[in-house]
C-alpha cells in the first residue's frame, strides 16, 4: 500500500508556512561514487577467500601428494609470496569485473546469464594473469595445481554467490520490496510498451507509478489507458508524493526543458534516463543500458550512500539482536505481569506507515485496555497535541502497569523485532498511523523517505512539545542531515532520556 493512497488531492492550506529548504550537503567520503559498489566488492573478496580455503583442502586430496599443514605449506610456498599472489589475483579480478560492468549501477543486457558469463570470464582472466605473475617472478615453490584449482573454485564460488544474490533480489521484487519507483515521461506507444514490460516483468525490479505529460505532447494517453500523474512542470510534487527514484524519458521534449529537468533531478536525488538517440548532445559517449528490451542512456545518475546505509543496517541488526538477548528476562517478566494484570493479548500490534509508504505491523507491549481503539473517539476533545498528533496525559485507557512501562519506554522493547526484520531502524522518525498520514501536506512526506525508528531527534529534543510543526521540523532535519555519527549521538542521548523516565 503506497502512501499516496492516504494523501487527498488538495493544495496547501492557507496560511501554512512550508518548511525551509536546506541547501544540499556536499557528498562525504562514504557517498563517493568510487565506494558505491564496495559491499559487492567485499562480498566477492569473501567468496575468493572461501575458494582459496577450498582449493587448499582439495589439492592434497585430489593429487594425493601431501596432507595436513605440511601440504598447505608445500602448496603456497613462502607465506609472504603466497599473500602477494592472493592479493594480485583479487585486485586483478576486481579491475576486470569492474571493466565488465559487474559493479555497475545497472547490469548490461542479458540478465542473469550475462552476469554469470561475465563473472566466469573475469575469473579465468584473473587466473591467467596470476599464472603470468608466477612465471614472471620465477617462483618454483608455489603449486601450479593450486593456482588452477583456485581459479576454478573462485569461478564456482563467485558465480554461485551472484546467482543466489540475484534469486534473492527476484524474490524481494516479486513481493514488491526494494523496487525502484519510476515515472515515465511520455504517453506515446513506446511509453505504453515500456510501462507494460516493467509491470509484467517483476524481476526487472521496477514499480511504475505512472506517466508524466511531456511539453506539447499530443499522444493518446486516454486511448492507451495510461495513468497520468501530471505534467513535467509538476515533477517536484510528483517526485515527493510518489517517492520517485528514476525518471525515464520516452517521448522527445525540448532540450532546454530537459536541462531544467536534470537540474531538478540533481536537487531531488533522482536518476534520469532516456531512450537512446533522443539527446545525443546531453549523453555524449554514454553507455547503452538495456532495461528489458529498451535501450536507454543515462543523463543523470544519483550517487547512492551505499556504505553509510550498509553501516546503518549492520548496526541496527547487531545492536537490536544484542538488545533482545540482554532484555529477554525483562521482556519475559513484563509479559507475565501484563497477563496477570488484565486479560487479553500481551502485545499490541498496529498497522504503521514505514519507509516510502509501506505498511507494516509494529509491535508494542499492551499498555491499554483491550478496547482502547474504540474508546479513542470519545477522547478527541481532550487531545493535548495540535492538528495531526494525538496525546492525552491522563489517558483513562492506560493500565496501571502501562503507565510504568510508558514512563521508561519499556513498552517499545518488542520493536527490536521490527528492527531485525528491516521494517524499522534504531534511529529515525517515529512510524505514523495511516490516519495521521491522511492529514499530511506534501512537504510532510519527506519524513517517510527513511526507515522509521525506535528513537529520533524529536524524542530527545521535544518529546513533551505538542507542536506538530516542531515534530515535522525535527524529523525533516534528521532526514536531510543524516549521518552515521548523528545516529550514535541520538542513541547516546536516548539512553539518558530513558533513564530519567520522561515518557508518558
Amino acid at each position: 500500500m503506497a502512501t499516496s493512497e492516504y494523501i487527498p488531492e488538495k493544495g496547501s492550506r492557507k496560511g501554512h508556512t512550508p518548511l525551509p529548504v536546506r541547501p544540499a550537503k556536499s557528498p562525504d567520503l562514504f557517498s563517493a561514487s568510487v565506494l558505491a559498489p564496495l559491499p559487492t566488492v567485499l562480498n566477492d573478496v569473501a567468496a575468493i577467500l572461501v575458494a582459496l580455503v577450498l582449493a587448499l583442502v582439495l589439492r592434497p586430496i585430489l593429487l594425493g601428494k601431501a596432507d595436513g599443514v605440511s601440504g598447505i605449506r608445500h602448496s603456497i610456498g613462502s607465506p609472504p609470496m603466497g599473500v602477494f599472489y592472493l592479493v594480485w589475483f583479487v585486485l586483478v579480478y576486481i579491475v576486470i569485473a569492474r571493466r565488465y560492468g559487474l559493479y555497475g549501477h545497472v547490469l548490461k543486457a542479458g540478465g542473469g546469464a550475462h552476469e554469470i558469463r561475465m563473472t566466469a570470464q573475469a575469473c579465468l582472466n584473473a587466473g591467467m594473469l596470476l599464472c603470468g605473475a608466477v612465471y614472471m617472478t620465477h617462483n618454483l615453490a608455489i603449486s601450479r595445481a593450486l593456482v588452477i584449482m583456485l581459479t576454478l573454485s573462485a569461478m564456482i564460488s563467485l558465480c554461485t554467490r551472484r546467482a543466489l544474490g540475484r534469486l534473492r533480489r527476484y524474490r524481494q521484487y516479486e513481493r514488491g520490496l526494494d523496487t525502484r519507483h519510476v515515472v515515465i515521461v511520455g504517453t506515446n506507444h513506446i511509453s505504453y510498451a515500456l510501462g507494460r514490460q516493467l509491470r509484467n516483468e517483476s524481476r526487472l525490479g521496477y514499480t511504475v507509478r505512472g506517466h508524466v505529460l511531456s511539453p506539447g505532447c499530443a499522444s493518446p494517453a486516454e486511448s492507451l489507458g495510461l495513468h497520468v500523474l501530471g505534467s513535467l512542470d509538476e515533477i517536484r510534487k510528483i517526485a515527493r508524493k510518489y517517492f520517485i527514484d528514476e525518471i525515464i524519458i520516452t517521448e522527445p521534449c525540448p532540450t532546454d526543458r530537459v536541462i531544467r529537468l536534470l537540474k531538478e533531478a540533481r536537487e531531488l536525488g533522482i536518476d534520469v534516463r532516456t531512450i537512446s538517440g533522443y539527446y545525443n548532445d546531453l549523453a555524449t559517449n554514454a553507455v547503452i543500458e538495456y532495461l528489458g528490451a529498451f535501450p536507454l542512456v543515462s543523463l543523470h545518475r544519483n550517487t547512492p550512500r551505499t556504505i553509510s546505509m550498509a553501516m546503518k543496517r549492520a548496526g541496527d541488526f547487531v545492536l537490536s539482536l544484542l538488545a533482545l538477548i540482554a532484555a529477554a528476562p525483562v521482556m519475559l517478566a513484563i509479559a507475565i505481569a501484563i497477563r496477570l494484570e488484565t486479560r487479553g493479548s500481551i502485545l499490541y500490534v498496529s498497522e504503521r506507515i514505514g519507509r516510502r509508504g509501506r505498511v507494516f505491523h509494529c509491535f508494542k507491549f499492551r499498555t491499554m485496555v483491550m478496547n482502547a481503539d474504540q474508546l479513542r473517539e470519545n477522547l478527541d476533545s481532550l487531545n493535548e497535541r495540535d492538528r495531526v498528533l494525538f496525546k492525552v496525559r491522563n489517558d483513562p485507557r492506560i493500565t496501571r502497569l502501562g503507565r510504568f512501562l510508558r514512563k521508561y519506554s519499556l513498552d517499545e522493547l518488542p520493536q527490536f523485532f521490527n528492527v531485525l526484520r528491516g521494517e524499522m531502524s534504531l534511529v529515525g522518525p517515529r512510524p505514523p498511523l495511516s490516519s495521521e498520514v491522511e492529514k499530511y501536506e506534501l512537504e510532510h512526506l519527506r519524513r517517510l523517505e527513511v526507515l522509521p525508528g525506535l528513537t529520533g531527534l524529536w524524542q530527545i529534543e521535544a518529546r513533551q512539545d505538542g507542536s506538530f510543526e516542531k515534530y515535522i521540523a525535527l524529523d525533516t532535519a534528521y532526514v536531510e542531515n543524516w549521518s552515521f555519527w548523528l545516529d550514535l549521538k541520538i542513541l547516546a542521548r536516548t539512553a539518558e532520556v530513558v533513564v530519567r523516565g520522561t515518557g508518558t
